[in-house]
């Protein structure tokens, strides 16, 4: 593949969350919280295990808000950059050493792992991405079609980039 010509800053690709997923996934996070919380307060346990059911609940729906959030947000791929909606950096293209699609990769589902040059620090998008030292985990609730055109157009920039 010779000569990928992209102006600087235009968005080359593209990843949202599917509709469906989102609802499947943020309503059994909701589901999960209120059946905890309502095990809590309908049929109490000794103290320590009743806390425990509240702080569980609470925590399933400060997930559930936090994916809602993050889903809501859309993956952009720019010559420069792969960032979400938001702004938030994800990687620099230049600092992408590889790209892992594998069956056995540790990556989210219909997604792809980047493995970078340098580590970036921790960040989280759930249902959406993740970044964790060197690695970013693109994917989750993302449908797979839209995740393997961006890997492939990342592929291509490597394979160029490696090529010169």
């Amino acid at each position: 593949m010779q000569g990928l010509d992209f102006k600087k800053g235009e968005v080359i690709a593209t990843i949202q969350a599917s509709p469906g997923r989102r609802i499947l996934g943020i309503g059994s996070l909701w589901i999960l919280s209120l059946m905890v919380i309502y095990v809590g307060i309908v049929r109490p346990p000794a103290v320590g295990w009743q806390v425990f059911l509240f702080v569980l609940g609470g925590g399933s729906i400060w997930i559930a808000e936090k994916m809602r959030r993050a889903t809501a947000l859309t993956l952009e791929l720019t010559p420069e950059e792969l960032r979400d909606s938001s702004g938030a950096l994800v990687a620099r293209t230049e600092d992408i050493l590889s790209i892992d699609r594998g069956m056995f990769a540790f990556k989210p589902s219909n997604g792809f792992l980047l493995r970078l040059q340098a580590s970036n620090g921790r960040a989280w998008r759930p249902g959406l991405w993740w970044r964790l030292g060197n690695r970013v985990g693109v994917g989750g609730m993302t449908p797979g079609h839209q995740a393997k055109f961006m890997a492939e157009i990342l592929s291509a920039m490597i394979a160029e980039r490696s090529s010169d």
